[in-house]
């Protein structure tokens, strides 16, 4: 029964980002919620979707390192309760884990969806050590959009020195599926303040642009067999950094799709691909 289940939660999952349900809560289900804390729905900021979930292992050491996730969803929807797998993943691994809402089209258009990523990221630098986190040790983490919002926050300095903040409080980002070097489709210009008959794109809505060598260590992760995101904003953005000299890691897992190298973050699938050790072990590097 194992297979068929699968494959029900990963067309499930894959819902998720072309159509905006919440299906990712049956993936939730089959995963164990003991073995860590949460505290949920702290503002970061005034507008509703402002808000964000702490996650504590129960054994968390002091000054723990802190992965703040984004998920994705087209920059259109999503929630943070439907990523508690990806929390609860982290936090076995013994990271406290911070899953922020953002504000999404048509509420708003680019920037302001990466504008929120970067207020979460103040409020973590400011607060995570009452949660016992240590804010020298603060990690980004995204997957799809999420990838997007997290690499930029990553690249691009503005986002963060506009909150008051350095780049180099990121310890290090990991992305999962990305678009890093993309042309929006018709669908998506929009939200990007495009026609969708624009073909021209602004260059500052591409990670790519940023590269400067001097950015946080990256960890871009990539299943080949993603139809949603090319895999080539991966391996461009990979030899991008390493030719203007910046650490970057680039992995592969030539048989997954796009929905399923995060899926693979939740218990009972990690033999589809080994997400949760390539991440952490790579943030332990770091």
């Amino acid at each position: 029964m194992l297979v068929p289940v699968l494959i029900i939660l990963l067309l499930a999952a894959a819902a998720v980002w072309l159509t905006g349900c919440t299906s990712l809560q049956l993936l939730n289900a089959t995963v164990s919620h003991f073995g860590y804390g949460r505290t949920t729905d702290i503002s970061y900021g005034d507008d509703p979707r402002q808000k964000l979930d702490v996650y504590l292992p129960k054994k968390a050491a002091a000054n723990t390192k802190v992965v703040v996730f984004f998920y994705g969803g087209s920059w259109r929807h999503g929630s943070k309760t439907d990523y508690r797998f990806v929390a609860q993943a982290l936090t076995s691994r013994g990271f406290i884990v911070v899953l922020p809402d953002y504000r999404v089209y048509p509420q708003v258009i680019f920037p302001a969806f990466v504008e929120d990523g970067a207020s979460a990221v103040r409020w973590v630098r400011d607060h995570i050590s009452t949660y016992g986190g240590d804010t020298n040790q603060l990690y980004l983490m995204g997957h799809s959009a999420g990838s997007h919002i997290a690499a930029l926050l990553t690249l691009d300095a503005h986002y963060l020195k506009a909150v008051g903040l350095d780049r180099n409080v990121i310890r290090a980002t990991a992305t999962l599926s990305g678009p890093y070097d993309f042309t929006p489709n018709p669908w998506d210009r929009p939200v990007f303040g495009m026609a969708a008959s624009q073909m021209g794109i602004d260059p500052k809505i591409e990670p790519i642009t940023f590269v400067d060598g001097k950015e946080p260590p990256m960890l871009l992760v990539q299943g080949l067999r993603d139809e949603i995101v090319a895999p080539s904003n991966a391996v461009n953005l990979a030899a991008r950094i390493r030719q203007a000299g910046g650490e970057v890691e680039y992995i592969n897992y030539p048989k997954r799709g796009h929905a399923s190298v995060v899926v693979a973050l939740a218990s009972p699938y990690h033999w589809l691909a080994p997400v949760l050790k390539d991440v952490t072990g790579f943030f332990d590097r770091h």
